[in-house]
């Protein structure tokens, strides 16, 4: 069996725009822009044939793809794909203590410390594990072979890691923007990258 894997991340929100961490406890909406980024993906995308689309539970992955739940796309939510927790730091603006807290636990995990969590929330080991137990219950599903994925920039580093046989500590080789999408196709025994954060589908001015 063969089954096609898209996934997106979530539109811009004023969150992203402001450099306010948002995790999985600020369930924020989109801005203008990133309602503009989900209307160029749905027009490039409304089109194909997509047996079912899977979201997190915060509403701006829902957001971002309402336009195939509109049209009738059967969905589900799943906690699994939610964002990692940024635990004490949710809803804090990028000031010059947490850059530096910040960067220190993205360094510590890059050095393989991927078990040790944020203040109050988790570790991407944590994520791994949600994130195993969500993508089971995904490839178990055998009818659906075109599954459409919207989730978060961390979780998605996340989760490629592990698709692709990646330590955690190398997560950030994944690059991730805005509604983005990485095409991923899965067979029995392996997953095959097929594309790479391509943005082709959005103007260049969002």
């Amino acid at each position: 069996m063969v089954k096609d894997i898209y996934i997106v991340r979530h539109g811009q929100t004023d969150y992203n725009l402001r450099g306010i961490v948002q995790g999985s406890g600020v369930d924020a909406s989109l801005n203008d822009n990133g309602r503009k980024q989900a209307e160029e993906f749905f027009k490039a995308y409304g089109g194909f044939p997509f047996d079912k689309l899977y979201i997190s539970n915060l509403k701006r992955t829902q957001e971002s793809v309402q336009g195939f739940i509109d049209k009738g796309l059967s969905y589900e939510k799943l906690s699994g794909l939610n964002e990692i927790s940024w635990g004490t730091r949710e809803g804090q603006p990028f000031t010059p203590e947490e850059n530096k807290y910040y960067y220190a636990m993205l360094e510590r995990w890059k050095q393989g410390e991927t078990s040790l969590p944020v203040e109050g929330g988790e570790s991407p080991d944590q994520v791994a594990m949600r994130q195993l137990d969500a993508m089971k219950y995904i490839m178990s599903k055998q009818e659906e072979r075109k599954v459409l994925i919207c989730m978060h920039g961390r979780a998605m580093r996340i989760l490629l890691a592990q698709l692709f046989n990646y330590p955690l500590s190398d997560m950030d080789i994944f690059e991730h923007s805005n509604l983005a999408l990485y095409h991923i196709r899965a067979t029995k025994n392996m997953f095959q990258l097929v594309k790479y954060n391509d943005r082709g589908h959005l103007s260049a001015s969002i």
